[in-house]
């Protein structure tokens, strides 16, 4: 009998300056599911009063970034001079095309008390013929993205279509993002609207033919079958893919795209300062030496 669960990815753990990340995608085996290129999960994370999350000004091509918060905040600035902040149900769309600049931080009036901040960031990789588009900022409170309720299962639509919801987001390729949060003893249908699929247990325990899989691991499921999963004593999760990329793709530390040569122009780019930059922030990380 076919494994529904083609492959289990757990995450490896990364201190970026005072955060933990769980860092998910790229994985050795499997380096997309759909369009999504990149996967973090951030936190849960506790700060004490002064403390918070300082990501200064870096750059990006060739991909949209997708911040979504379950706790705390971060503040968002951009080279097309965005600043906001970003809230659990929010969703912030980056599209950073040809090139874009962006910071995330902890704002003075969260750091006047103790905090926490728990969420994740993902990166969705632009079909070829959009890789060098005009950057873009989108906002996308959480009262404008579509719910529903399915058996005890309560499903938040972040982008893309799934179960009859369409986000408000637009995205460059057919994809689905959902934040699905199961009851105790609820179970579902995993959509098989698209080709590939994933599940991200962010909190609790699912099971799935039989096997239980916890919190952090991605389980990259098989096409073309009829999955359910369910959850004993109830659970979050992450359902996400779509249609498979057109094509390989490259990445080195922000940057990706499907030619070498264009990411070797991004890392000269950036060493040279002849990106856009954020108004009013003068720091900014180096390009990494290796």
């Amino acid at each position: 009998m076919t494994n529904p669960v083609e492959l289990v990815i757990k995450p490896r753990t990364r201190d970026l300056g005072g955060f933990e990340v769980a860092r998910v995608l790229p994985y050795a085996k499997r380096r997309t599911i759909g369009p999504f290129i990149f996967f973090d999960r951030m936190g849960p994370n506790s700060f004490g009063v002064g403390e918070g999350i300082d990501v200064r000004p870096h750059p990006h091509v060739g991909l949209a970034t997708v911040t979504y918060l379950f706790e705390g905040e971060i503040m968002h600035r951009d080279s097309l001079g965005y600043a906001l902040p970003i809230q659990p149900g929010d969703v912030n769309w980056m599209t950073a095309g040809r090139g874009i600049v962006h910071s995330e931080r902890t704002r003075d009036e969260i750091r006047d008390s103790e905090s926490r901040m728990f969420g994740i960031q993902s990166w969705v990789a632009l079909p070829e013929g959009s890789e060098e588009i005009e950057p873009s900022f989108h906002h996308h409170p959480g009262e404008t993205l579509p719910e529903t309720e399915i058996g005890g299962v309560y499903l938040r639509m972040i982008a893309g279509t799934a179960y009859g919801l369409e986000s408000p987001v637009v995205t460059a390729s057919p994809m689905f993002y959902i934040d699905a949060q199961l009851a105790a003893g609820a179970s579902l249908n995993m959509t098989n609207e698209h080709r590939e699929r994933a599940i991200f247990v962010v909190e609790g325990e699912i099971t799935i033919a039989e096997q239980t899989y916890g919190t952090s691991e991605m389980l990259v499921l098989t096409e073309d079958m009829d999955i359910t999963l369910s959850s004993a004593d109830g659970a979050r999760v992450m359902l996400l893919g779509g249609a498979p990329i057109d094509g390989e793709r490259h990445i080195w530390w922000n940057f990706v795209s499907s030619s070498k040569e264009r990411i070797e122009q991004a890392k000269a780019d950036w060493k040279a300062g002849r990106f856009d930059m954020i108004k009013g922030d003068d720091e900014f990380i180096p390009l990494p030496e290796n």
